[in-house]
């Protein structure tokens, strides 16, 4: 029998997305199903990665903290001949957000973004230039929860710079214009093994643009279109093959999906909002486990 890591991490508050402990409950669920799976944290030194046939991402949410230490431990995977879901080569071209211009010149939509390389210095007004509005976001192109974000203004510019400027000397950033339909709610759509599971609606509180629950974030589950899950379906399809799991995050502007994250390390799946999703999950992760008993099939 396949011996799968569920990969999490050392638990912090900071890191917990909802009330609800997905983590857990998946786990417990998989390990009904009668998997061989037990959790393991991905950088605890005492783990035997060796014992395993296969490392299944669930929440290493801590790895943009250990950067360097997460890159090493995708390697001791690759020389051990592990297989990793979702795949190495994703992990590692999702983890830094300059993806999203792969994806973008690949001519999805994508919200607008520029890119501040590490080094470099923060100036405001060609950047409201560029893309002609007033108000910008900025955030680290590797970073998770909305750490070291900023919304900027011509009015709040002062405040941030000398911060965001120390930053920059050791991370690069992406700017993209501040989106007003953030307002209207940001869209998740999940995708496991490449077909739709279910979506939601991650809601900003008054005042708020961020849409995690620890920013007083709420989420809804209407009814949307057929056609923005075709349009979700769009960025997995051509960038997120062979991935067990796939999240894209999104807004919809003027009538279409466009994308914010494409999510393929350690999204929360939010199976708590669908009674079908863990047994979508249970069913994508077995054609994956078949296909790894039958390589050359």
């Amino acid at each position: 029998m396949t011996k799968i890591a569920y990969v999490s991490y050392h638990i912090q508050e900071i890191y917990t997305s909802t009330t609800e402990d997905e983590e857990l409950t998946l786990l417990n669920f998989l390990l009904d199903k009668g998997l061989s799976i037990e959790r393991v944290i991905w950088n605890d030194p005492l783990v035997d990665w060796g014992k395993y046939n296969l490392a299944l991402l669930k929440s290493p949410w801590d790895y943009t903290e250990h950067l360097a230490d997460f890159q090493q431990w995708l390697n001791q995977l690759e020389s051990l001949g592990i297989q990793l879901l979702n795949p190495i080569d994703k992990v590692r071209w999702n983890m830094d957000k300059h993806y999203l211009q792969e994806i973008a010149d690949a001519g999805l939509p994508v919200i607008r973004s520029l890119f501040l390389e590490k080094g470099s210095h923060l100036e405001l007004e060609p950047l409201l230039d560029s893309f002609n509005v007033a108000k910008l976001i900025i955030k680290p192109c590797v970073s998770a929860g909305a750490r070291d974000t900023y919304v900027l203004t011509v009015a709040n510019f002062t405040e941030h710079q000398q911060q965001i400027n120390q930053l920059l000397k050791e991370n690069a950033f992406i700017v993209q214009p501040f989106m007003e339909e953030i307002f209207e709610g940001e869209w998740s759509f999940l995708f496991f093994n490449g077909k739709f599971s279910h979506c939601l609606l991650k809601v900003p509180k008054d005042g708020e643009f961020r849409v995690q629950h620890y920013y007083g974030g709420s989420v809804n589950t209407p009814d949307t279109a057929a056609k923005h899950i075709l349009e979700a379906q769009a960025y997995v399809t051509q960038f997120a093959e062979g991935c067990l799991y796939a999240r894209v995050d999104g807004l919809i502007v003027n009538g279409a999906l466009n994308l914010m994250e494409l999510e393929l390390i350690e999204p929360y799946l939010f199976l708590n909002t669908n009674p079908d999703s863990l047994e979508n999950y249970y069913q994508a992760l077995l054609a994956h486990l078949k296909e790894f008993s039958n390589p050359n099939n």
